[in-house]
């Protein structure tokens, strides 16, 4: 391994220019870009930035992506965010029907996976409906990437055999009312939540009044893979608390259970500044190097 001040980063790869497939004029194209690092896009997604006509990106794509697409492509922003003024989601679909009956080549860029709490199972099944063909480009989604970022497995064998995924609001803006909180109290090892911050206090209380540990580990990751990121290590009784002490801001990813502990030993970031692990062996199980 040479030296960090004699290694010259390469040039990446131009893609091959046969294999990939061919967005065609109009043709719709949901892709996922990923949670935030450029780095996590998928080859498949560069391959449709650099051929769309026009890009209708969301708010939690990283603009440094954009910098790859086709250089004749129209840019067009859509972001939706809590609070915000924003775009209505049926105008957004409208549009891409519009664009697409324009004989465009259309490349919808969205954060995270399409279809992981955003709205991608929507549009696609709206552009469907109007007889525009689609296509689906899987991204990584903040729920287990931004985790991965933070040092959080979203699964370890010593603690948990299944992770819930739920989202922080319903259709109305208000905390979930479908959930079975009980349920998911009783039976889920860990829980993982996206946009969660607004009603965090009420989602904890539901919680520990299902019976949920009020101590239990709890990471709220915020702003993650990127170079801002922040990550607040609490509990689940005082995690709203420390939360807006730490003025903890969206967008956001909650982590509660006891694999949040292996942060301590797989902190990689810090590692990577010289940092040493605070404990080699957080959840008092030592990895054994076995194929079992």
């Amino acid at each position: 391994m040479t030296d960090n001040q004699d290694y010259i980063k390469p040039d990446l790869p131009a893609l091959a220019k046969d294999g990939w497939p061919t967005l065609e004029k109009g043709w719709v194209w949901l892709v996922g870009g990923g949670p935030g690092d450029p780095g996590l896009l998928t080859l498949h997604a560069l391959n449709a930035l650099r051929q769309a006509d026009v890009i209708v990106y969301d708010a939690l794509v990283d603009e440094h992506i954009l910098q790859w697409a086709n250089p004749a492509a129209e840019i067009e922003y859509a972001g939706k965010r809590g609070g915000k003024p924003s775009p209505l989601q049926r105008d957004i679909s409208m549009r891409l029907i519009e664009l697409a009956r324009a004989g465009k080549r259309v490349l919808r860029l969205k954060g995270g996976d399409p279809f992981v709490f955003g709205r991608g199972g929507e549009e696609a099944q709206t552009l469907v409906q109007a007889g525009i063909p689609i296509r689906i480009v899987p991204g990584i989604s903040a729920g287990i990437g931004g985790l991965a970022y933070a040092g959080i497995p979203v699964t370890h064998r010593d603690v948990n055999q299944a992770v819930t995924f739920l989202s922080g609001h319903d259709r109305t803006g208000l905390a979930p009312s479908a959930i079975n909180w009980q349920g998911i109290a009783d039976g889920s090892q860990v829980i993982v939540m996206y946009m969660a911050m607004k009603h965090l206090p009420e989602i904890a209380e539901k919680l520990i009044s299902a019976g949920r540990d009020p101590h239990e580990p709890v990471a709220i990751v915020s702003n993650a893979t990127q170079a801002d990121m922040r990550i607040l290590e609490t509990s689940l009784i005082d995690a709203a608390k420390d939360a807006a002490q730490s003025d903890m801001k969206p967008p956001s990813i909650i982590c509660i259970g006891k694999v949040t502990l292996m942060r301590q030993c797989l902190d990689w970031m810090s590692q990577a500044q010289g940092i040493a692990p605070r404990n080699l062996d957080p959840l008092g199980v030592r990895a054994q190097a076995d194929s079992a």
